[in-house]
């Protein structure tokens, strides 16, 4: 039990700064103020690997990091919302843990390719919820001549959430019709 939990806090870092690597990557530009990447991944994976609390961990590690090497500050707890809290939420995904692990043991793939989409919509949902709620109430350090600004929060951040959340389901899901094994544990 206890390598296990060892070994689970060990992917979790690893990547977490996985996560890290990606995201420094060049991203996708949608527009010239939202750009897309598929740097969430890596949490998926733990999320679903490990469940839950062991996603939020790495989701808390990479936020960590990001603290570290590419913040965008403008509010101490603007910091705390986007960085810590809004990366941790992307555990969340983990809750489909044990279907996605039983339907991939069981080769029912296109049942945990569905149960995967499901996960990341719910990270990725979780994530940008805090990021909608950081940029109505800090928007106006970064641009006081918004007028509305829970609606451009709303559409800045629901249209990111959307085009991360598609393109990470295609990387994962790729990523698991290639090899399961990413997902599903080894018998102890």
């Amino acid at each position: 039990m206890r390598n296990t939990r060892l070994q689970a806090m060990i992917e979790a870092a690893i990547f977490a700064a996985l996560a890290l690597v990606l995201d420094l990557l060049p991203s996708i530009d949608i527009t010239p103020a939202i750009s897309i990447s598929f740097a969430m991944v890596p949490i998926f994976i733990i999320a679903l690997r490990w469940g839950i609390k062991i996603g939020m961990l790495s989701g808390l590690l990479w936020g960590l990091l990001q603290l570290v090497f590419d913040p965008w500050i403008v509010h101490p707890v603007q910091a705390i919302m986007e960085y810590i809290i809004a990366f941790s939420f992307i555990g969340l995904g983990g809750i489909f843990k044990s279907i996605v692990q039983e339907c991939l043991k069981n080769n029912k793939k296109s049942k945990a390719l569905i149960a995967i989409t499901f996960a990341i919509f719910i990270g990725s949902l979780a994530r940008y919820f805090w990021h909608f709620l950081a940029g109505f109430i800090f928007i106006e350090y970064f641009a006081p001549e918004i007028e509305n600004p829970v609606w451009y929060s709303f559409t800045f951040n629901g249209i990111t959430m959307l085009a991360t959340f598609a393109l990470c389901t295609i990387v994962l899901s790729i990523l698991i019709i290639a090899s399961p094994r990413f997902i599903v544990l080894k018998q102890q």
